[in-house]
């Protein structure tokens, strides 16, 4: 026991690990990722919904704790350093420009809370369904705003985005869509011969969800505060600057629809102008 006494000083070691900031920071590193993969397969076993939105909320918990500690740990040196580079210190500011933007984009997104976990959201000219977000960007899970579908990639935006772009919450969306679409004929047929049979269709295949869509579209309107169209049809005539006719549809449907009645108004609209044709060419 002397002998281990005289060949190894603990309390050097000891003294050796508090004062080697590297070594705490290390181990302090580790343990959060510990801590946080535990948590993480936790909500995984246990949580039945919205897993998504509270591991992203653990993942950014952890990640804020994570920058926090190790600036406090390494003050010191972050100080002396900054002295030390203060002839530098605005190209140090222009290069990390973007990052700084970013985190800045961060606070605003925790403060403001313009969405949520799993909204459909539109920034700038993208669209899709808000996956996760950190401290340096936004994961976007993109939608096709035409038909309503996933595509199936995955964007990535820069936090810095959030403040320089339009930021639209298009969560409503997600079931039930104001759908519009038009539909281009030349002028050898009157539309308005058939627009009232054409209604009618129109009727006919929004009539399984009416009471839904009314409901729902009161909702939204509360919500807003604002009249939105709908949840009638509305089916509206005009001309091109080529003198082409022009038949512009406004359906307030389930999303998951919206692309199957357009298909069905559109073979309507094609049987009808071209029965009406072949009546006026005799």
């Amino acid at each position: 026991m002397n002998w281990l006494e005289e060949n190894i000083d603990f309390s050097s070691l000891t003294d050796l690990f508090i004062n080697n900031k590297l070594v705490i920071t290390s181990i302090f590193i580790i343990i959060i990722f510990i801590v946080k993969y535990s948590i993480v397969k936790i909500i995984k076993r246990k949580s039945k919904e919205d897993k998504r939105t509270q591991i992203n909320m653990v993942n950014n918990i952890f990640t804020i704790l994570m920058i926090i500690t190790i600036f406090n740990i390494w003050a010191e040196e972050i100080q002396k350093f900054a002295f030390s580079i203060a002839a530098f210190i605005v190209a140090i500011v222009l290069a990390t420009r973007e990052f700084i933007q970013c985190f800045i984009g961060f606070i605003y997104l925790l403060s403001s809370r313009p969405f949520r976990i799993g909204d459909w959201v539109q920034v700038g000219n993208y669209y899709g369904e808000v996956h996760s977000t950190d401290w340096a960007k936004l994961t976007l899970l993109e939608v096709d705003k035409d038909d309503y579908q996933y595509t199936g990639k995955t964007l990535y935006l820069p936090n810095s985005q959030l403040i320089t772009s339009v930021i639209k919450n298009l969560n409503f969306m997600k079931r039930y869509a104001i759908h519009h679409f038009t539909i281009v004929r030349d002028s050898s047929v009157n539309p308005f011969d058939f627009i009232d049979e054409l209604q009618d269709k129109a009727h006919e295949y929004c009539d399984d969800f009416k009471d839904v869509a009314i409901r729902y579209n009161q909702l939204i309107e509360s919500r807003l505060d604002v009249s939105i169209a709908g949840p009638e049809p509305h089916i509206q005539v005009a001309t091109s600057e080529l003198g082409d006719t022009q038949v512009f549809f406004t359906i307030f449907c389930p999303t998951e629809k919206a692309m199957d009645i357009e298909q069905k108004l559109t073979s309507c609209f094609m049987n009808l102008w071209f029965e009406r044709k072949t009546i006026d060419s005799n």
